[in-house]
């Protein structure tokens, strides 16, 4: 027996936003990039019906929901907030993931990044 899945992902959505552990952080502003990506059974879905489908545009609806709440200290934090909202909206994805990267974290470095993931599958 075989199965399809169906996989819909948001990249490198950019927001500029106020998280971050360092005060400073929170007062400056950083850029970030958010890629979510959801899996589910295409069978569970309607694929015409635009408004009862989990699509890019509503992924990315929750990232900017989420980038624009008031600053959390840590991007696991966001990434988990990401993950059960689009959980709670859209009982039947099996799998998601959440990236979001801070272009310029407060530590120094040469064109240096952070990035924090956290995946999430229904068992």
């Amino acid at each position: 027996m075989s199965t399809i899945t169906q996989t819909v992902a948001l990249t490198d959505a950019r927001f500029y936003a106020y998280h971050g552990y360092y005060p400073e952080e929170q007062v400056w502003g950083n850029e970030f990039f958010v890629s979510i990506q959801a899996s589910f059974s295409p069978d569970r879905v309607d694929p015409d019906d635009l408004d009862s489908i989990l699509n890019y545009e509503e992924l990315y609806a929750v990232a900017r929901s989420v980038m624009g709440d008031a600053p959390e200290k840590l991007l696991e934090t966001l990434a988990e907030r990401m993950l059960d909202e689009v959980r709670r909206r859209f009982g039947y994805v099996d799998a998601l993931s959440a990236t979001i990267h801070k272009t310029r974290p407060p530590f120094g470095g040469d064109a240096v990044g952070a990035k924090v993931s956290l995946a999430w599958t229904k068992t």
